[in-house]
């Protein structure tokens, strides 16, 4: 699924379809091959760690074998075991939530996910100020139909604190067989307290794209950057042209993202060829590109365009708006955005364990940084939940009302400073 290089899955956080629309990662490059890294770091020069004082290290595992009696809830780590965890906690002590090592079972559960294991609840999280936090349920998915909503926050999962836990382990925690059922503790703003939502697992459709057209206004929602988007997104721009309408409405809420091609695909049907679409900066210049349109560019100066974002929009759907909004095709209305503006690669460590690594970070035509807490919106308008359940978008009705020439409702719009 991911093996071409240069095919980016650039997904914000962690989809528990389970697919990886959220893992954010890479799998090949024209950098050096992973198996030559893995070979220089075993032969590092020594006077590169005679700086480095290992002695603690050294002293707590051969206290650990010396003294440690293991209780009726444990067991004693084999060596190996023992390593693997160290290799964890160094990689978890650059604090940053999308480096992880994956020993040999977690290592399988990654590759099942990347290949397209579609058996889980059908939502994205994420450990978003310390607390795991959902960052949106899929449409028509288990977690959806459960009535999971973007912003909660998952206090347990099956009676399990989630307190400290790491995404991945989440995962691996709320994953199961088709038919099973999995509990969550959830915290609600507007509830005063928590809550439990059980979701019966099930097996994954996931709808990409969907039109639809209300009054003289086209809306496409896109709820995904998968392999198969840009041709469905193609058809999509066809019906909207074959309406006659000029007035278009692209929903990225609650789109996790996805492919970086697709993102530049898309990108291309409304800039002319050249254009920068994203940049991607990594810790070496020389490993920096910029992704731009293959030019299109289809639409002419009588398109009238809104993109829909909130906060469960990232990575590609942040690219996406990024690139539109900055060359001046598309207003964005609705909340900020996520803020996933990194990229990840898969480095295999042995045959049977990997390393996801953040190499670099992507930053709009512009040179705002998508992680610097994502984009903002030129026009805040909030989704009135109780409305909604009614049928009622007021976040669909406020971009109807900008496109349509019409004042927003005080009540659910105020004007923002754009990216």
């Amino acid at each position: 699924m991911l093996s071409f290089i240069k095919k980016y899955w650039i997904g914000s956080i962690a989809l528990l379809v389970i697919v990886s629309m959220g893992l954010g990662f890479l799998i090949g490059r024209n950098n050096p091959s992973s198996a030559s890294r893995v070979t220089n770091i075993s032969n590092m020069d020594s006077a590169s760690t005679t700086a480095v004082d290992f002695a603690p290290f050294w002293k707590v595992w051969t206290t650990l074998n010396d003294k440690y009696v293991p209780t009726h809830s444990t067991t004693t780590p084999t060596d190996q075991a023992k390593v693997y965890g160290a290799i964890q906690g160094l990689a978890a002590s650059y604090g940053d939530p999308y480096t992880v090592f994956f020993p040999p079972v977690d290592n399988q559960s990654f590759q099942d996910q990347i290949s397209g294991s579609f058996e889980g609840v059908g939502m994205e999280v994420d450990v978003k100020n310390g607390v795991l936090t959902v960052i949106a349920p899929l449409k028509g998915t288990p977690a959806y139909n459960a009535g999971i909503k973007t912003g909660d926050i998952i206090l347990s999962i099956n009676k399990k604190s989630t307190q400290g836990m790491s995404t991945e382990n989440a995962i691996n925690m709320i994953k199961g067989p088709k038919g099973t059922q999995v509990v969550f503790s959830i915290l609600r703003a507007g509830i005063k307290n928590p809550f439990d939502i059980s979701v019966t697992r099930d097996t994954i459709a996931v709808p990409t794209v969907e039109t639809k057209t209300k009054g003289d206004v086209f809306i496409i929602n896109l709820y995904t950057f998968s392999a198969t988007s840009p041709d469905l997104f193609r058809n999509a721009l066809r019906t909207f042209i074959q309406s006659g309408d000029n007035k278009l409405v692209l929903d990225l809420r609650g789109n996790p993202g996805g492919y970086l091609e697709a993102a530049v695909d898309m990108a291309s049907w409304f800039l002319p060829s050249g254009n920068l679409v994203v940049s991607e900066k990594a810790k070496v210049a020389s490993d920096s590109q910029d992704y731009r349109s293959r030019g299109y560019n289809i639409f002419n100066n009588n398109l009238k365009m809104v993109i829909l974002i909130d906060q469960g929009s990232a990575s590609a759907s942040e690219i996406l708006s990024g690139a539109l909004h900055e060359h001046g095709v598309a207003e964005l209305i609705g909340t900020r955005s996520y803020g996933k503006g990194s990229v990840q690669e898969l480095v295999p460590i042995t045959s049977d364990t990997s390393l996801k690594v953040t190499i670099a970070k992507w930053y709009t035509p512009n040179g705002h940084s998508i992680s610097d807490g994502g984009l903002t919106p030129d026009i805040k308008a909030n989704l009135d939940v109780a409305k909604y359940a009614k049928g009622d978008d007021t976040q669909l009705d406020a971009a109807m009302d900008y496109l349509d020439g019409q004042p927003i409702p005080a009540d659910i719009a105020s004007s923002t400073t754009p990216n």
